[in-house]
């Protein structure tokens, strides 16, 4: 079981919200009324985790070690939204999320395949890891500057707890592992800064509540996430071409088999395919 060796890993290195936060350090000179609403839809935007834990833990029935993993993960994540919220208290309480606005976020996502789910889940932790770095060095006020970097950190330790259990998938599933996670890494690693950013937070996950079938759809400024990526902390093809990089170099890791580019991961997906469809046996005629 992988559980027991990552909560120690963790434990180890949690940041305490009292403690390690230089709340004193607070200079309101230096925090924008446009800021001040970005912190806002962040903080609505992590309540997600919520949900998506409810996702994992239905869809990994059978699997009792992942989803001990989800007491931490959750844990962590959700701390993520309470910072945030914290933050907001203390200097913008005008700004704090309403019980309703984290509500509306919560929703029940469609039943999905649990491999592929987990490599669109360790992808999704590598982009929030950038998009927070850049929103570290956007803001100004020095306290939501440490909250950013802090909630980077934590991301790139959650994209490496995830790889273990993608690990461990290989060697449960072999091909069928490799297969799943070479499909995810193709469309995660194919996306470009342009009219959407591809990330679980606006992928259709339940296509019944369609236009309001996102967690960005549901937040009260459905908007502002192109918004904040592409006007306020302008997460460009350069900080794009980071996060295709280290998803490219962790698969490269994860199936021992280097990769450049995403094409050169579609075509082993594609071998991947055809092994797998050739190991099918053939139904015997009647």
């Amino acid at each position: 079981m992988l559980y027991p060796e990552l909560f120690k890993q963790l434990e180890s290195v949690r940041w305490d919200m009292d403690k390690d936060i230089p709340w004193d350090k607070f200079d309101p000179s230096l925090l924008t009324e446009e800021q001040a609403q970005t912190i806002k839809m962040n903080a609505i935007t992590e309540w997600s985790a919520l949900p998506a834990t409810e996702m994992f833990l239905r869809d990994n029935r059978d699997d009792s070690d992942f989803s001990a993993f989800m007491s931490i993960w959750f844990f962590e994540e959700q701390k993520h939204s309470l910072v945030l919220i914290e933050y907001l208290k203390r200097f913008r309480p005008d700004l704090v999320p309403t019980e309703q606005e984290l509500h509306d976020v919560r929703f029940e996502f469609e039943p999905a395949p649990p491999l592929e789910t987990l490599m669109l889940h360790f992808c999704g932790e590598i982009r929030l890891n950038h998009w927070y770095r850049r929103a570290s060095e956007w803001h100004t006020e020095p306290v939501i500057k440490h909250i950013y970097q802090t909630l980077s950190q934590d991301e790139a330790r959650h994209g490496g707890a995830y790889l273990r259990y993608m690990k461990r998938a290989i060697n449960n599933f072999g091909n069928e592992a490799k297969a799943a996670f070479a499909k995810v890494g193709v469309l995660m690693a194919s996306a470009r800064r342009t009219a959407q950013a591809l990330h679980p937070t606006n992928l259709h996950v339940n296509k019944a509540l369609f236009p309001r079938d996102t967690i960005q759809s549901r937040l009260p400024n459905p908007e502002w996430l192109e918004h904040w990526l592409d006007t306020q902390i302008k997460f460009d093809a350069v900080w794009e071409t980071k996060v295709v990089e280290r998803i490219l170099h962790n698969l490269s890791l994860l199936m021992d088999r280097s990769f450049k580019s995403v094409q050169e991961l579609n075509r082993y997906r594609k071998e991947l395919q055809a092994s797998l469809a050739s190991a099918v046996p053939t139904p015997k005629p009647a």
